[in-house]
């Protein structure tokens, strides 16, 4: 079969046809599309493979994971990747061994940030997950990777119960604002986008950590037959989503009925809004926590994705969500990319797939955010995380690859929904095409990276662990 899609993809070329409104096509190169696989892993002298987040000399838990997860499709038809992502997984296990409470890493192991995002501890475990149901192979269950998983349902744990057992602070953090000690939920001092939250449970984070505790459970009983870590982190799971429906999940006839917040303390307050940073509201049913037709999330994403919403913007060349995190009024990519990745309709995903087309750089690389009255002007030349997760975007949408989802079939918090499934651009015949250039332009990619020490060109460590 692979040598048909070669075969296939030597007559075709190397560039992907991408459809746009108004009956308008863009190429892409296809190889662009593999940017951060090859700029930003970096084999290390003791086995494993360092993953800074684009142009920031760090490694942060959650973007290493996003860099990696689209690609770990192709581990069947490279096995060099499956070895090289299953050496990612051993980096996080040993950073989280480090410190569970750190958000990003240097290549030396040191901590480059602590802010305490408890959503930083979900993605190792989405990735495991997601590579062991894709390949299966068993060196990922390091003792390494036991220690980690037992280290996050420890601090989970322990943050659920933040009054009486956190020693975590961190300077701005008002730890003193007053929250609800008996939701379930896991104290956060920080969003996703890095910011301080503004009540300390963070619901699309809580969402995110009862999927990755279902998978957790699932792989200590299959990786190590921890059966009391199994146990503890399904028990925690129930827990936590039974929080999220009875205080996360308001009635609200101005916003149709049932609606999920973006934050609670637990005690009244809510904050109806939504950030494009990973996760969001926007992005539950990508994450599995419920499917793309349940009435409550589609209710919260109507608002989510409006002029309701404090932080979506509205240009002359992009509306989308925005975050705190960035200069007022910018749109970030990763909130289209959810958007899209969520829609029910190609029209919408179309219309998402439109505006990344036309704001991203001259290199075909996607910036943190820009102004969508002036896409030129912009934060970042490029970021990893919105690199890789573009990629998934054209991988699913235009060449037609499949979900990997993140929960195991019936783990899902409302049983028997169906997975989100992202609608497709392109004709059968177009997707085969692609997949067959995708798959040379990789293929390609590994023989020309062929016999170094790294995947990446080599970097200086000096570069790698300077401070920001």
């Amino acid at each position: 079969m692979q040598a048909v899609l070669a075969a296939v993809s030597l007559v075709l070329g190397v560039n992907l046809i991408v459809p746009m409104t108004a009956h308008r096509a863009r190429p892409i190169q296809a190889e662009t599309l593999f940017h951060t696989l090859f700029a930003d892993f970096f084999s290390e002298a003791d086995g494993t493979v360092y993953v800074q987040t684009g142009d920031i000399p760090a490694m942060w838990l959650r973007d290493s994971s996003a860099q990696t997860l689209p690609y770990i499709r192709f581990g069947g038809a490279y096995p060099i990747l499956t070895l090289r992502f299953a050496k990612v997984i051993e980096r996080e296990a040993r950073n989280i061994k480090t410190d569970p409470y750190a958000n990003a890493f240097s290549a030396d192991y040191h901590v480059w940030e602590r802010k305490w995002e408890a959503d930083s501890l979900t993605w190792p475990v989405l990735l495991t997950w997601v590579y062991w149901q894709r390949t299966g192979f068993r060196g990922i269950f390091t003792s390494s990777l036991h220690q980690a998983l037992r280290s996050i349902v420890d601090t989970w744990r322990c943050e659920q119960l933040h009054a009486q057992c956190s020693r975590y602070v961190w300077r701005g953090v008002r730890d003193t604002q007053p929250f609800n000690t008996q939701t379930g939920m896991v104290w956060s001092a920080f969003r996703p986008s890095d910011d301080p939250v503004r009540y300390h449970f963070n619901i699309p984070m809580q969402a995110q950590i009862v999927v990755a505790l279902q998978d957790l459970a699932r792989l200590a009983i299959v990786g190590y037959a921890d059966t009391n870590l199994a146990n503890e982190a399904a028990s925690m799971a129930a827990q936590i989503e039974t929080g999220i429906e009875t205080y996360g999940r308001v009635w609200n006839a101005a916003y149709g009925g049932w609606v999920y917040v973006y934050e609670t303390d637990g005690l009244g307050n809510v904050t109806y809004m939504d950030d494009a940073n990973l996760p969001d509201l926007t992005s539950l049913p990508y994450f599995g926590y419920c499917a793309s037709d349940n009435p409550a999330y589609l209710n919260t994403r109507n608002y989510a994705l409006s002029k309701r919403n404090p932080w979506y913007f509205v240009g002359k060349y992009a509306e989308g969500l925005g975050s705190e995190h960035t200069p007022y009024g910018y749109v970030w990519p990763l909130g289209l990319m959810a958007r899209a990745l969520t829609a029910t309709s190609s029209a919408e995903t179309s219309q998402e797939v439109t505006t990344l087309a036309e704001t991203d750089s001259e290199q075909g690389l996607i910036h943190e955010s820009f102004d969508p009255d002036a896409y030129w002007q912009y934060t970042r030349d490029e970021f990893g995380w919105a690199n890789a997760l573009y990629a998934s975007l054209i991988f699913r949408s235009v060449a037609g690859f499949s979900y990997m989802p993140f929960t195991a079939s019936g783990d899902a918090v409302l049983p028997n929904e169906p997975y989100s499934k992202t609608p497709t651009l392109t004709p059968l015949s177009v997707q085969l095409a692609d997949t067959a250039i995708l798959f040379r332009a990789l293929g390609d990619l590994l023989e020309r990276a062929d016999g170094r020490t790294t995947i990446a060109p080599i970097r200086s460590i000096i570069k790698r662990t300077a401070p920001h």
